[in-house]
Order: C-alpha cells, then sequence, then structure tokens
C-alpha cells in the first residue's frame, strides 16, 4: 500500500508508541515525560485538528478535483498549522477534544472553517483557488511560503478570527512591522465605535467585560509564519537546536514541511526525532448528520503520531508562532533573543527591531511570494520537489 491510498482503519495499527526515553517530549510548548504523562502526550496530540486528503467533496471550481489525493498535501499541512492558530484563539492551547465528549460552539466553528466546501474560510476549495494568485494551478503541489501566503489571504475574510497575520520574508522578523500590524485597529476606541458583537466572540481569549473592549482591542492575535530553507538539499544540522526550541515556546504553532515524497505537519519532538501528523490518509468528504452535527472523529489522530529523524527533514519549512497579545509577543521576542545566545544553535533567522534600510515596502514582499528571494530559491527546486511529490502517489 502507497500511503495516498491507505485507510484510517489500516493507519491505526501502523504506529509506534513513544519510546520508552528520558529526553522529554515536546508538543507545541509543553513539556512532557513519557513514563508518568503518557496519556497527557495522547491526549494533547488527539486534539490537534488533523486533515488529511479527502475524496467525494464538491468540485473545486465547480468543475475541478473531487478529492486532493496526491497533491493536497502542503494544502492540509497548512490547514493544521493554521488550525491550531484558532484553536489557540477560540478555544486556548488548554482545550482538549475527547470522543463522545460535548464540545462547544467555537469548537464546532474553527471546524467548519476547515470543511471541504467553496463557502469556508479556508476549505482546500479556497486555497486552491487562491493560490491560482500565487502561480500555482489547482491540482499542482505547494511549497511552505506560497500556502503560508494563500493562508494569509484568506485570513483577511475571517473577521470572527480577526487575525492579524504576518510572514517574515528574507529570514528577517521586524518587530515594528508586527506592531503597526496587530495595532492596526486602534480607530476602534470604545463599545459604541465598535459593531455588535456576538455574546460568545472573545476578545484575545477574554469574555467581554465593562472596558475590557477598550483594553485589548489594541492588539490583534497574532499568527506569524516564517518561511526558511535551512540547506540546499538537507538540513544543515547547526539549525537543529534552535528549530528544536521552537518546539519549546508557549508560542509554537508548529512547522509545515516535510521529507522528500511528502508534506507533514510537525508539533514537536522527543529526543532526535520529530513528531507529526500526517495527512496522506484518504478519508471521504464529511457531511453533516441529519440532526444537523458534524462527525468530527476523523478530524482527530486518535493512534500515536509518526516520528521521523530530524537529519531527514527537507530544509523547506515554514515555522509558526501564535502570540494573543502584546505580551506574549514581546515574550516571544525576548526568548528568540535568548535564543541566539544558546552554544551549538544556529539562528534561522534574524530578529530586528526595525526595517533594513535594504529591504523593499514589507507589505509588497508580503503579497506575492515572487518578489522574495526565498520563493525564488523554492522555484529553483520546483521541478525537484514535483518530482518527489509524484513519487508519492
Amino acid at each position: 500500500l502507497f500511503p495516498a491510498t491507505l485507510t484510517y482503519d489500516t493507519l491505526r495499527f501502523e504506529y509506534e508508541d513513544f519510546p520508552e526515553t528520558k529526553e522529554p517530549v515536546w508538543i507545541l510548548g509543553r513539556k512532557y515525560s513519557v513514563f508518568t504523562e503518557k496519556e497527557e502526550i495522547l491526549l494533547d496530540v488527539t486534539s490537534r485538528l488533523w486533515f488529511t486528503y479527502r475524496k467525494n467533496f464538491p468540485a473545486i471550481g465547480g468543475t475541478g478535483p473531487t478529492s486532493d489525493t496526491g497533491w493536497g498535501c502542503m494544502l492540509r499541512c497548512g490547514q493544521m498549522i493554521f488550525a491550531q492558530a484558532l484553536v489557540c484563539r477560540h478555544l486556548g492551547r488548554d482545550w482538549r477534544w475527547i470522543k463522545g465528549k460535548r464540545q462547544m460552539d467555537n469548537y464546532f466553528n474553527v471546524l467548519n472553517a476547515f470543511i471541504d466546501k467553496k463557502d469556508s474560510y479556508y476549505s482546500i476549495h479556497q486555497i486552491a483557488q487562491m493560490g491560482v494568485g500565487e502561480g500555482k494551478s489547482i491540482g499542482q503541489w505547494y511549497g511552505p511560503n506560497t500556502v503560508a501566503q494563500v493562508l494569509k489571504k484568506l485570513a483577511t475574510f475571517d473577521t470572527w478570527s480577526s487575525l492579524a497575520v504576518h510572514i517574515a520574508m528574507d529570514n528577517t522578523v521586524v518587530m515594528e512591522e508586527i506592531r503597526r500590524l496587530c495595532q492596526s485597529n486602534l480607530p476602534c476606541a470604545g463599545a459604541a465605535a465598535c459593531p455588535a458583537l456576538e455574546s460568545d466572540v472573545l476578545y484575545n481569549g477574554y469574555p467581554e467585560e465593562p472596558g475590557v473592549r477598550d483594553r485589548l482591542v489594541l492588539w490583534k492575535p497574532l499568527v506569524l509564519l516564517i518561511p526558511l530553507r535551512l540547506g540546499l538539499t538537507e538540513i544543515n544540522e547547526a539549525y537543529i537546536e534552535t528549530l528544536k526550541h521552537c518546539f519549546m515556546m508557549p508560542q509554537s504553532l508548529g512547522v509545515i514541511g516535510g521529507k522528500p515524497n511528502s508534506a507533514h505537519y510537525f508539533i514537536g519532538y522527543v529526543g532526535e526525532e520529530l513528531i507529526y501528523l500526517d495527512p496522506h490518509t484518504t478519508q471521504p468528504a464529511v457531511e453533516p448528520g441529519d440532526s444537523g452535527c458534524l462527525p468530527d472523529e476523523s478530524f482527530h489522530c486518535q493512534h500515536p503520531p509518526c516520528r521521523m529523524s530530524i537529519a531527514e527533514l527537507d530544509p523547506s519549512i515554514a515555522v509558526g508562532f501564535f502570540c494573543n497579545t502584546e505580551a506574549d509577543f514581546n515574550d516571544w521576542c525576548q526568548q528568540i533573543k535568548k535564543l541566539a545566545l544558546v552554544r551549538g544553535a544556529l539562528p534561522m533567522f534574524e530578529l530586528v527591531e526595525r526595517q533594513p534600510s535594504h529591504f523593499s515596502n514589507p507589505d509588497v514582499l508580503n503579497l506575492t511570494p515572487d518578489s522574495s528571494d526565498a520563493d525564488r530559491l523554492e522555484r529553483f527546486f520546483d521541478s525537484e520537489d514535483e518530482d518527489f511529490e509524484i513519487l508519492s502517489l
């Protein structure tokens, strides 16, 4: 059997459990012990939204594909990293999915944003069609940077989440640009100036109270995506310690990337192995049941997650972080600065206060991947990427 044709039931018995090791297990900023917290580890992994290939969904664009098997793995990984941002935004990092337990409405609101239909904010339909504007035809393989650019554009329509999405190009994170982006809704100064809001909408994760809206509207929750290339054909081992530290930060959304043959969503590590969710499972498209409820079990990986050696990681990745508040962002900046001082950890990107004088306008850089050095590299490797993606069919 090949990865693209495996079913969920087949895969359920194919994965090894976590190794018995004294090494800590890190999952999206949380530290666990295999010996004392194995159930907590698996519950944390299962609670992440898992998006895989699907078949028999409505045709993309009305006449296009009805399945993304064989071409949609990076699009699904993009959905997973963005879904984690929405979970943190609306449910919190401590939220857990338990099979059979009734979930709150916001959980289904998040899940519905990714369902395979044209009117969902981040559906395979929306990503594939928005990708046409980024130079990718429907059914063509994406790199990490392209899917990040597309998700940024789609997020502008998601007024419920009201996210500030920043893609840091040229291996540089400019703090001034992020603060300007996240504070872009400053004119909303009081309750009367803001649109009417549903009672269950939260501001930066807090319920609305007198004065809270005025105080918290000053910062839009930030999704920070950093496309990187950590080597030419294989990852430079000098970056490995830095990459590990990214999974240790409480703001971590994980990493999208992969290895030759397939794209994966990396959520943590143990020892010298990365822990990831694999989209290469074809499941039927999901429709709401007779009661109107959406069956959600197939969106949660209920077997131990996959693992692979960090050395096998393809060097083209995108690292993600979520900063719900300005304090979260300031804390993240301090952690990155400290990380630059760790011996044996080569920085993967540069953190600067202001835009270097040789940069172009960052807003222009973020409009299309064609205007950055990082994506010129991606286009250079396009033929190789497409070749090894075909091998996974």
